[in-house]
């Protein structure tokens, strides 16, 4: 699996680059600032680029807006996010374009390496890996999508926890319920998502992105 990194604190950059080629990963760049992180996106077309938010010049939101960027030249451009702040505008943007292969982790709250690794391979699938903090902080707004509006209150709570990444047999366990309860409320989300069985589309994607993105 090939990476880009950013990162403008030298000794986490140093580490995550240590760390992803312990664990089999090739770093194709580790970079500092936003307008080399997107210059090594679009030179390098990784299998994932993790990203923090801040990075120089501004120390804004460069590095987000530097992988939007990328995703706008090379759509479905794998990205995590690794950051302490949750930026919810681009945030949201850069979950709006429905493709997949998105995640947002606080540092904070990534407790041990394998948590890191399993949300890098799960993004470069083209899965999701959202904190659970970061859902928190997207959906303090009103749900305004409709279908989504149809949703039960376990099916939503069964959503969120789809959005953090989670299988139907850790849902279960979370939630106390049977495996096969949950899957009929993921069934029935699908159903009321107008999301119909196929080859091609991941449907739990594709749920989790219209719940980011209501």
């Amino acid at each position: 699996m090939r990476v880009v990194l950013a990162e403008d604190l030298y000794l986490l950059r140093e580490g995550l680059v240590r760390l992803l080629e312990a664990h089999g990963c090739t770093v194709a760049a580790a970079v500092e600032t936003g307008p080399d992180l997107l210059t090594a996106l679009l030179a390098h077309r990784p299998d994932v680029a993790v990203v923090d938010v801040r990075l120089p010049p501004t120390n804004t939101d460069e590095g987000l807006r530097a992988a939007l960027d990328a995703r706008r030249q090379v759509p479905g451009l794998p990205v995590l996010v690794l950051s302490q702040h949750v930026e919810q505008l681009y945030a949201r943007e850069l979950l709006a374009d429905g493709t997949g292969g998105i995640g947002y982790l606080l540092k904070d709250r990534v407790f041990n390496a394998d948590q890191f690794l399993d949300a890098v391979r799960r993004v470069a699938a083209g899965g999701t890996a959202m904190d659970p903090e970061v859902i928190a902080k997207l959906m303090r707004q009103p749900v305004r999508n409709a279908p989504l509006a149809r949703l039960t209150p376990r099916e939503r709570e069964v959503l969120a926890l789809m959005a953090e990444g989670r299988s139907n047999a850790a849902i279960a366990q979370q939630l106390f319920l049977s495996d096969s309860a949950v899957g009929k409320h993921t069934n029935s989300i699908f159903t009321k998502l107008d999301l119909a069985p196929s080859d091609d589309d991941n449907r739990r994607v594709l749920a989790v992105l219209a719940y980011l993105n209501a």
